[in-house]
């Protein structure tokens, strides 16, 4: 019978978590020391995000919505998180970095910076759960996804200035 030592458990996790950008491998050890490798305790990723106070507060009375904080949590975890997010966004060519550049816009910086690590969770979630390693979208997935939208949008805003375009696909 082989006995298998807590590092063996959990070196395919640290390893898996590393290559998410913004992830180092001593974040990933932080990182795993908070959530443990097992995922099967959270019904899904939305609870384990509530555990990680990674969500945002609901204050909600008479159909008025209130400014809310992020929830109370594991305070290590979501510091850890932070961190990471705030280095995966400089990479330039990341999924992360255009994702956190189209809600700062909307949003503001900190808050996109708070996104993004729920972003980064989700994907930790699923990468334990399933033990698949982390596939990153690229930078352009929201130019790729929303082609007929952007080419609209530009139309709209040339016409606004005064230029007729005619649309000649390649």
């Amino acid at each position: 019978m082989k006995i298998l030592k807590k590092t063996d458990s959990i070196n395919w996790a640290i390893e898996d978590l590393d290559a998410i950008p913004g992830i180092g491998r001593q974040s990933a050890e932080r990182i795993l020391a908070e959530t443990g490798v097992e995922m099967e305790h959270f019904q899904n990723e939305s609870r384990f995000s509530s555990w990680a106070g990674l969500v945002p507060e609901c204050k909600e009375s008479a159909g008025k919505k209130m400014s809310s904080r992020i929830r109370k949590g594991n305070k290590y975890l979501k510091a850890t998180l932070v961190e990471c997010a705030r280095a995966a966004i400089r990479n330039k060519q990341s999924y992360l970095y255009s994702r956190y550049q189209r809600i700062a816009a909307r949003r503001g910086g900190k808050r996109a910076l708070i996104a993004i690590a729920h972003t980064m969770l989700t994907a930790i979630y699923h990468m334990l759960k399933e033990k698949v390693p982390y596939c990153d979208l690229g930078a352009d997935y929201y130019t790729n996804i929303q082609h007929d939208k952007l080419i609209k949008r530009n139309l709209r805003s040339l016409e606004k200035l005064g230029v007729d375009v005619i649309i000649q696909p390649k």
